[in-house]
């Protein structure tokens, strides 16, 4: 059988299945992807009138989810939530603990595992189909985060959508580009080996 044939397809993967499976390499992964999204916080603008700044902790999440898979994507934004929650400086701009942004970490977790469930059944092998996949992921987060916000806060509902979902939906479109066109890449990258 030629490895053409065997390898392009390979249906059910995430790409963080084409390294040894083991549980340190699961580990790792785990902890990796926290980091990251830790790491991707501290890249923060804040926003003018909003208590929400712009990060690239959602590009990370959602690349984590789409990368590791369903499960090792909620352990590593669970892992960067309780992290956070003690006291680890490594939420948006180096804050920890419960804020009035909190509620996008708890979307995180959720985009992340979805989006990964997604991956693991070929969502991440088309810039198509990636686009789709980052957009859902985004509209998780922010269906989980801008209530949050205006429970935290006291806003309305439409003070929440104006300070904590309008002014990033430029930059998430942005992102959800660059994931469109990372994660296909290394797909097409991977079946060349």
């Amino acid at each position: 059988m030629s490895t053409a044939a065997a390898t392009p397809a390979r249906t059910g993967q995430v790409l963080a299945d084409l390294l040894p499976a083991s549980r340190v390499r699961d580990a790792a992964l785990v902890l990796g992807g926290a980091a990251l999204t830790g790491l991707a916080a501290q890249i923060a603008l804040p926003v003018p009138g909003s208590p929400v700044p712009v990060t690239g902790q959602t590009f990370a999440a959602l690349l984590v989810g789409t990368a590791l898979g369903a499960g090792r994507g909620f352990l590593s934004l669970a892992l960067y939530a309780v992290a956070g929650l003690a006291g680890m400086p490594w939420f948006a701009q180096g804050t920890s603990g419960v804020a009035p942004s909190f509620g996008y970490i708890l979307g995180m977790i959720l985009a992340s595992t979805v989006v990964g469930a997604l991956a693991r059944r070929g969502a991440d092998r088309s810039m198509l189909r990636m686009a789709g996949t980052m957009l859902l992921g985004e509209a998780i987060i922010y269906a989980v985060g801008v209530p949050y916000l205006a429970l935290a806060t006291g806003m309305s509902a439409a003070a929440a959508i104006a300070a904590g979902l309008t002014p990033f939906l430029i930059g998430d479109a942005l992102k959800a580009a660059l994931a469109m066109g990372a994660l296909p890449t290394a797909w097409r990258f991977a079946d060349k080996r």
